[in-house]
């Protein structure tokens, strides 16, 4: 998938699974898959779960030809990028902005929402060459934040990330975001924990019909 198909499949698809783990290896993998099963397609795991890059490697290799889109999370600098794409993520997410991250993706020709919060980090996030921008914490501010912020500044794609749950899914992008990151809501800790992976299932597909009805069917 080139960059461009890669940016409409997460605008399309809207939710993206942030994975976030106390262990890696085989579970990391299936939790990819519960995901993938409820309906989520956008799949994020952060580098701080221990053995993320095998991770992504493994799951990339498993998911060959699956309707998924598998991406790395909590970069925090160019290297770590760079390796992450080289182990098979096919987008960038950021918790900060950085944009030595910024231009590693742009380098290797792949999407990135880089993280900011206040109007001038996001506007510079997007001078920068960010893709979308991801608006972290949303949980601060929540979709009325968002709305203000596309009041001056339109053309930028936000991705709130951080307090997205199932009842706001519909707030957030009526506020205008073009997409949106979930993380415990989601992949909880516990379910991981007791690999309940019919668990992570259910709670993907509440998302994915949060999104279908926000979206009018």
């Amino acid at each position: 998938m080139n960059k461009y198909d890669a940016i409409n499949y997460l605008i399309e698809k809207c939710i993206v699974a942030v994975v976030r783990a106390d262990s890696g290896g085989d579970d990391l993998v299936r939790v990819v898959e519960a995901v993938a099963a409820g309906g989520v397609h956008c799949i994020e795991v952060t580098m701080t779960t221990p053995g993320a890059l095998e991770c992504i490697e493994t799951a990339t290799k498993k998911l060959a030809g699956a309707d998924v889109l598998l991406g790395v999370g909590t970069v925090l600098d160019a290297e770590t990028c760079r390796m992450a794409i080289l182990a098979g993520a096919e987008y960038v997410v950021t918790p900060t902005l950085s944009i030595p991250v910024i231009q590693m993706a742009r380098r290797y020709g792949k999407p990135i929402a880089a993280g900011a919060y206040t109007p001038t980090e996001i506007l510079t996030a997007w001078e920068a060459g960010s893709d979308f921008v991801k608006v972290f914490p949303a949980s601060i501010g929540g979709p009325e934040y968002l709305k203000a912020i596309k009041g001056p500044l339109p053309q930028i794609p936000l991705i709130p990330t951080g307090g997205v749950e199932v009842d706001n899914v519909g707030e957030f992008l009526k506020a205008g975001a073009v997409a949106l990151g979930v993380g415990g809501n989601l992949v909880a800790k516990k379910l991981v924990a007791s690999r309940d992976f019919d668990g992570i299932t259910k709670n993907a597909r509440a998302f994915a019909d949060a999104v279908r009805a926000a979206r009018g069917g």
